[in-house]
């Protein structure tokens, strides 16, 4: 209920005659069945324009630190992330992270909407990055098909490390729906997965017209941090 209310009510209206965002592509989101909304990451700003904009419910990932974070602020954005039914992930891998993917596995089957960022953390530079795997996983294990979304400038309206957002249009753009049903039954096959990926990543690029870089974006957090 929380998450509609967010949507419609409380929240949601306030952010489009703030933001007002620009949607290209929207008609390439399926009314129904399963679907995986794979979106590059260049901002806070992703997981809230995505669900805000996709008139189905969609069900993200986030980082587990944002249900644990402390005082006024913590809070307030761990009741965000609980309200809108976001999953928690342990980004330090294993089984916490296949969790995350059986949970979002769940809602596919039950013909829902899983939005997830490949890249798998936000960009550190507004570059677009390597893909993980977990996207061709969900899509292979699911029959789900894929629906690309490009930010576009969601970095310039909220850059890594900004508190308050400045005021400008949000751009989003979504591409044709990817089908992998000719890779069905082959889940587990880690050429297959990645092949799968790079497609996905593929027209990322295409989308969001953003430099492509084959490394993964974790690798680069600690030097451009420091």
């Amino acid at each position: 209920m929380l998450y509609w209310l967010l949507k419609y009510v409380l929240l949601g209206p306030l952010l489009k005659l703030i933001f007002r965002p620009r949607v290209e592509g929207l008609h390439h989101v399926p009314a129904t069945g399963p679907v995986i909304l794979a979106s590059n990451h260049l901002s806070f700003f992703d997981s809230i324009f995505i669900p805000l904009i996709v008139s189905r419910r969609v069900t993200f990932v986030a980082k587990a630190e944002y249900f644990t974070g402390k005082g006024i602020k913590g809070r307030l954005m761990k009741m965000f992330f609980v309200g809108t039914g976001t999953i928690p992930v342990d980004r330090s891998g294993g089984q916490a992270a296949r969790a995350a993917l059986d949970t979002q596995l769940r809602v596919l089957r039950a013909q829902g909407v899983a939005g997830i960022y490949p890249e798998g953390t936000r960009s550190p530079d507004g570059r677009l990055y390597r893909g993980k795997t977990g996207v061709a996983r969900l899509a292979l294990e699911s029959g789900a098909v894929v629906v690309p979304v490009a930010m576009l400038n969601a970095d310039e309206l909220q850059p890594p490390g900004r508190l308050l957002p400045r005021v400008g249009q949000v751009r989003v753009r979504f591409g044709a729906p990817l089908d992998f049903a000719r890779y069905a039954g082959l889940a587990g096959d880690r050429f297959v997965e990645r092949a799968v990926t790079d497609e996905v990543m593929y027209e990322l690029m295409e989308l969001s017209g953003r430099e492509y870089v084959d490394i993964y974006a974790q690798k680069l957090k600690t030097p451009v941090a420091a």
